[in-house]
């Protein structure tokens, strides 16, 4: 009987994951707190559910000054920093394989997903990569919004709804589309 023809190649072939048990373990009992006492807890809770996240690890300095609503969800605390003022929405996503900080008030609205890692689609088992994704003070990102790895987003800077934001975007401007690019400067609130 001839030998077996090697099997021909395939994407993830040898992947594996790039985070110790360790990680993994602590990361399966933030999910187990985020889907009972964080999802779970009143509605104005958001000083409690910052403190959930702290407890995990998250850097959050003023936990009494940020907005977490429960629907949110977050994979791992402890890559999270959030700034005085800051605001996670409903439903919001931090997908934060990478770091992510949100500077003071930075505002993400409903449905806003974050995420920080891809893979290396250039070789056969597509290894992790992450980039930080960083919002800047007083920045709003309208709803259902998603923002890729490696993306820092101006001060002020306003990003419309359903936009795909995979570059920096600069301060003090108004941005839309898909991809994501400035579209008018951004006036001073008052």
């Amino acid at each position: 009987m001839p030998p077996a023809a090697p099997e021909p190649p395939y994407l993830a072939q040898g992947c594996v994951t790039p985070y110790p048990r360790s990680e993994l373990i602590r990361q399966r009992l933030w999910s187990v707190v985020q889907a009972t006492l964080f999802r779970f807890s009143l509605p104005r809770a958001h000083g409690f559910r910052a403190r959930l996240l702290r407890c995990f690890g998250a850097d959050i300095p003023a936990p009494a000054q940020v907005v977490v609503f429960a629907s949110a969800r977050v994979f791992f605390p402890w890559k999270l920093r959030l700034e005085p003022r800051s605001m996670i929405g409903r439903k919001v996503n931090i997908y934060n394989l990478g770091p992510v900080t949100l500077r003071r008030g930075a505002n993400l609205s409903q449905g806003v997903h974050l995420c920080s890692g891809s893979h290396d689609y250039t070789r056969w088992s597509m290894p992790l990569t992450t980039a930080p994704i960083e919002v800047g003070p007083n920045a709003w990102l309208a709803a259902e919004v998603f923002v890729g790895p490696d993306v820092t987003i101006g001060e002020l800077c306003v990003i419309g709804a359903r936009s795909v934001v995979v570059s920096d975007q600069p301060a003090r401007m108004v941005c839309a589309g898909h991809p994501c690019r400035p579209l008018k400067p951004r006036p001073d609130p008052t």
